[in-house]
């Protein structure tokens, strides 16, 4: 074997060697993204105005404005994932998407189970209810009553709220806001806790249901992104991106196209 086919052989070893190396370091989450040049986006599509579906069918939201500007900045498709709000975080360590972008509070029991990215925004706890008494509460303590009946999303911290501040009022948990909201409406339960921009949303919705909210937020809660915590590279990936359009004031125009102006209200089934 010559000296020059040696050092063709021993660089081309050299250089796999390299390129095995670096795509072994990438998490699976990052690898995915990578390979198939899809950004698998897990959102409930009911928590408008973070995440919803229009009358037309498409999604429409904070959320699913900020996840396509992810995959904008990554140059893949993005493919969002619509389910329960209360099977994310499985769906998540299950790898069947590789992120949840849904309104989802940062807390020390999630960040358990995944990685956060952000706050990319901060929300706060909040009531929808008809009853004038409820409308004016000033603690969550007032909320300790054996007749009141509360209804929250499954697996949310608004159900964990409930749970822990007002253990004997009895707990409803749905699947959707869509479903609690009626429930409140109907009389079939006497509030609903929920994130605030929620609550306001649904009394801007049903003018005429005689629907009523707080005026502050009972709790501070920051919103974020959750991705695999066996995947350092993606998180920084998306971490660097969002700092980015902190800075760039993309965030600030989004928080203002959905939680200020209305005009998109009529879009909503």
């Amino acid at each position: 074997m010559s000296n020059l086919f040696k050092r063709l052989s021993l660089g081309a070893a050299l250089a796999l060697a390299l390129i095995f190396s670096a795509t072994s370091m990438a998490g699976d989450t990052l690898q995915r993204v990578v390979d198939f040049k899809v950004l698998k986006v897990g959102m409930s599509g009911s928590q408008p105005p973070m995440n919803a579906i229009s009358r037309t069918g498409k999604f429409m939201g904070y959320d699913v404005d900020l996840a396509r500007a992810l995959a904008v900045a990554m140059k893949v498709k993005l493919e969002i994932k619509i389910m329960p709000f209360g099977e994310l975080m499985s769906a998540l360590e299950d790898d069947k998407i590789d992120m949840v972008m849904s309104g989802m509070a940062i807390t020390p029991a999630r960040t358990e189970r995944v990685s956060f990215i952000g706050p990319y925004m901060m929300s706060g706890k909040s009531i929808l209810t008809k009853d004038s008494v409820l409308a004016k509460v000033q603690g969550s303590e007032e909320f300790n009553r054996k007749d009141l009946k509360l209804v929250a999303l499954q697996n949310s911290t608004s159900a964990s709220f409930i749970s822990e501040v007002a253990p004997q009022a009895t707990l409803i948990e749905v699947a959707d806001y869509d479903k609690g909201v009626a429930m409140v409406i109907a009389g079939e339960a006497d509030g609903m806790i929920a994130d605030m921009p929620a609550c306001v949303l649904a009394v801007l919705r049903f003018p005429d249901a005689g629907l009523t909210t707080l005026s502050r937020p009972l709790t501070v809660e920051p919103i974020g992104i959750a991705v695999s915590k066996d995947d350092a590279q993606f998180l920084n990936l998306v971490e660097n991106y969002l700092d980015a359009y902190g800075k760039m004031g993309v965030l600030a125009k989004l928080r203002k196209k959905w939680f200020e102006d209305k005009g998109w209200i009529a879009a909503l089934p």
